[in-house]
């Protein structure tokens, strides 16, 4: 494909997400006339594992043009796994999780220090650290009511464990320009949090936007806006 044409943006959901948490900004990215796949991940599925997810994007983008893959949280495991198989010209990772060669979405937690610096980010804020708090208190806090309550109608699916088990496969990062947005009012991965992980597994520093770990659906218009900017 020319390399001065429109890419279309191929949106990925996190863990227990469906796509609906994208349709915000997948709006916005329509009227500025860009193509757009939101893709919805075999999440309820036990017998799909990363490679099944990855086949489920390669199988729902089609023979659309050349590709930018916009991967949110765990959405990061699946994205750097269609590279290859896609005509993909880069990467943009929401508050990703962002693996190594053989680690698993179960080990990443401990492997990054993830508690930790939730903990710390609680303590700065002034929040109990050992409370345990519910899904609004962690994904949505920064949400108006009525969109908190119609995202826990519509955009939570249920998660199954396997592709969380299955060690990442690639044996390294891909060889895709890639970005990082990071959240600043994000209380699972905190914006300090997601530096260190970046800049340690990708040698990127991130892009920061207002929002919570949502901020795709809280602040689609910064959000779009940074796409946008990458892929003009």
């Amino acid at each position: 494909m020319a390399p001065c044409s429109r890419p279309a943006f191929v949106l990925l959901p996190g863990a227990g997400s469906t796509p609906w948490y994208w349709h915000r900004v997948e709006r916005r990215l329509r009227a500025l006339d860009y193509g757009v796949v939101a893709v919805h991940l075999p999440c309820e599925d036990d017998t799909a594992g990363l490679a099944e997810y990855a086949d489920t994007v390669v199988t729902t983008v089609g023979e659309e043009r050349d590709v930018v893959v916009v991967a949110h949280s765990f959405g990061a495991f699946t994205a750097p796994l269609v590279c290859g198989r896609l005509p993909v010209r880069a990467l943009v990772l929401v508050a990703p999780m962002i693996p190594v060669a053989g680690e698993s979405g179960s080990e990443w937690w401990g492997r990054t220090g993830q508690p930790e610096a939730q903990r710390d980010s609680a303590l700065r804020d002034g929040r109990d650290p050992d409370a345990e708090p519910g899904l609004r208190e962690l994904f949505l806090h920064d949400l108006p009511d009525d969109l908190a309550n119609a995202a826990l109608r519509h955009g939570e699916c249920e998660q199954s464990s396997t592709p969380f088990e299955q060690p990442w496969p690639a044996p390294a990062w891909p060889d895709v320009p890639t970005r990082v947005v990071a959240f600043r009012h994000d209380r699972l991965f905190p914006p300090t949090f997601q530096h260190r992980i970046a800049g340690e597994r990708l040698a990127v520093t991130p892009d920061e936007v207002d929002g919570g770990h949502m901020a795709m659906l809280g602040n689609p218009v910064e959000l779009t806006h940074l796409l946008v900017s990458y892929n003009p």
